[in-house]
């Protein structure tokens, strides 16, 4: 599985850089000189490059040259990429790695949103209410989506008092829904 640890913004200055959305809690690690990110493209396509006749094509992989925070955003630049008009090119662009490639969690209370994805959602008298389709990540707290088997998606507080306990390896998540919860 392919997770997103950022997405290519705008050129930065005129020699290469971009500024990126990060979407990791490791940007440290992720982003650090000489890392390898895949690439997916975003949903525009890049514009011609500056040889005529010749499309730029986002590389599969791009190589960390260097990486900063600058007012509050990251900076990268990347292997190869030297100009405005190519890190242009680059806008849209997610940055992935994949799933089998992150170590799991130091803290065993803490999970990355992989991990719960897909995972069976119960009561703790064992009824099935559905399963995780995803993870918010709301400025309160994390909210698991879950797609109830009617269709329809209910949002779950990630917290102790509702989510006592999450089996990987038994795959479920219990949840103790306050009454009314699972109708909002």
């Amino acid at each position: 599985m392919q997770l997103v640890v950022g997405r290519i913004g705008k050129p930065h200055g005129v020699r290469g850089e971009v500024t990126v959305e990060v979407r990791t809690d490791e940007p440290e690690a992720r982003f650090a000189p000489g890392s390898v990110l895949r690439t997916e493209p975003g949903a525009t396509p890049p514009p011609a490059s500056d040889e005529p006749g010749v499309p730029f094509r986002v590389p599969a992989e791009l190589t960390i040259e260097e990486a900063r925070f600058h007012q509050g955003r990251m900076l990268v630049a990347f292997d190869g990429i030297l100009d405005r008009n190519t890190a242009e090119a680059l806008r849209g662009t997610l940055l992935v790695v994949d799933s089998a490639d992150v170590d799991p969690p130091d803290d065993p209370e803490e999970f990355h949103d992989h991990q719960l994805v897909g995972l069976a959602v119960v009561t703790p008298a064992g009824e099935r209410l559905g399963e995780v389709a995803r993870i918010d990540h709301a400025p309160s707290s994390d909210l698991l989506v879950l797609r109830r088997p009617e269709g329809r998606t209910a949002l779950i507080p990630f917290v102790r008092a509702i989510v006592p306990e999450v089996d990987l390896a038994g795959g479920r998540v219990i949840v103790d829904p306050p009454a009314g919860l699972l109708d909002l």
